[in-house]
């Protein structure tokens, strides 16, 4: 069996925050090593099953800067999956314009377009990396994070979960600042009656017992929050049996301040109960509805 309790391999997209990552992940405990030639991961993971049981998590870096080298990397999973060692890969990217911002701020070349324009290597990086995003366990668009709120993330699903453990993340939006990018499932509960029309609740939010009791009184809230218990009950389960590492969820309103962070809070509190459960109110500082 192996020694270490978690194999986080990071890659995605140049300029997109895998670097701030790293950092992030060694922060919480984790032995971590940039630009690693996949192929090399499996020998790599052997030695430390074979070394102290002081390295207990591992972090590579493997992206397209390692030229042709990267092209092992599907080989160096599969070969991980015959020795049954888990592996977690978490994806990184952002939006064309942030990226190239953040290499123009940056004053560096893309590696993809040494000669070329930026977007030339952002476009041709994209569809190189297409393959492995899909692959990926966790996805994270880092167009609008700061470093601090990346680690935030970081530290709630990866810090604590056990290979073959399943983790259910709630996330409660606004629809007017987009969808969750990562959600396997989105619950759209603009039907509701909203507290933003409520003087005395406009400036609260859904975490204020106020606006939460508000939220809950309605008939159609009661019905939707058994349905909704109900089908999550059955589905993280099933999603289990199919090891699945983790179930994303998010309930979104207008704008991701009053009815979403309720709903989300009344979810995480039928759920802590049976699994382990975090939750993000993403957009709850944000202005109101």
């Amino acid at each position: 069996m192996p020694r270490f309790t978690r194999l986080v391999i990071i890659t995605g997209l140049s300029g997109a925050g895998k670097t701030v990552a790293l950092r992030s992940l060694e922060d919480l405990g984790y032995f971590c090593v940039d630009n690693f030639p996949p192929a090399l991961i499996p020998k790599f993971s052997e030695l430390v099953q074979q070394s102290t049981d002081s390295v207990r998590r591992i972090a590579l870096v493997c992206d397209l800067r390692g030229g042709e080298f990267f092209a092992a990397l599907f080989d160096s999973l599969r070969e991980l999956e015959e020795r049954q060692i888990a592996y977690h890969i978490l994806y990184l990217e952002a939006d064309d314009d942030v990226l190239v911002r953040r290499y123009k701020a940056s004053r560096r070349r893309h590696p993809l377009s040494k000669e070329g324009r930026i977007t030339e290597g952002i476009a041709k990086e994209r569809t190189l990396l297409e393959s492995v995003r899909q692959r990926a366990h966790l996805v994270v668009n880092t167009s609008e994070m700061k470093p601090a709120e990346l680690k935030d993330i970081l530290a709630q699903r990866l810090s604590t979960v056990r290979p073959g453990e399943l983790i259910v993340h709630i996330v409660s939006f606004g629809f007017k600042y987009g969808l969750p990018i990562d959600a396997d499932l989105v619950f759209d509960v603009r039907f509701l009656p909203n507290p933003y029309y409520l003087d005395s609740l406009r400036k609260r939010t859904g975490q204020d017992p106020a606006v939460y009791d508000y939220v809950m009184q309605w008939p159609a809230t009661k019905e939707f929050m058994t349905r909704l218990l109900d089908m999550v009950d059955f589905l993280v389960p099933q999603y289990q049996r199919e090891g699945k590492p983790q179930v994303v969820i998010g309930i979104g309103c207008t704008g991701g301040r009053h009815r979403s962070v309720a709903l989300a809070e009344r979810l995480r509190e039928h759920i802590q109960t049976t699994q382990k459960v975090t939750i993000v109110h993403r957009d709850i500082a944000k202005d109101s509805e």
